[in-house]
């Protein structure tokens, strides 16, 4: 997964960037990459991410890998612990799939923060896709 800014924003982005206002400076956008999030998140799947949002148990967040900093993650918080946030992957068969179970906790400064909204593809936009939802490929 990637951060960066989209080329041309949607009209479904905009208007998502308009009802978000209140959280201007807090929002990021990121690309699903991969299957571990499958079926929720899609690879292709555009995010809209309120950095700096507390999870809750069932959210889907981005968060710093805890072995390698430089690259993102999107996970599913499945609870919290003394050492930190426990996230897991939906696809517990995706291939290269790495979560908690590989890693452990990530720490609380790992957590960049909260999925709030998919805008791309527009047919699957949705607000906090897959927040939730129970675990698939168990």
């Amino acid at each position: 997964m990637r951060m960066r800014h989209p080329v041309a924003w949607t009209l479904g982005g905009a208007l998502l960037a308009g009802a978000l206002a209140g959280a201007r400076g807090r929002l990021r956008t990121v690309a699903v990459e991969g299957d571990s999030m499958l079926p929720a998140l899609a690879p292709g799947d555009w995010l809209v991410v309120l950095a700096g949002a507390r999870p809750r148990p069932g959210d889907v967040v981005v968060a710093r890998h805890p072995e390698r900093g430089d690259v993102l993650i999107v996970k599913r918080v499945a609870h919290r612990s003394g050492a930190g946030w426990w996230l897991e992957s939906d696809n517990q068969r995706a291939r290269g799939r790495r979560d908690s179970w590989d890693f452990g906790a990530v720490p609380d400064g790992h957590v960049v923060g909260r999925v709030v909204a998919r805008y791309w593809p527009w047919r699957r936009a949705s607000v906090r896709p897959g927040a939730g939802r129970a675990e698939a490929g168990r």
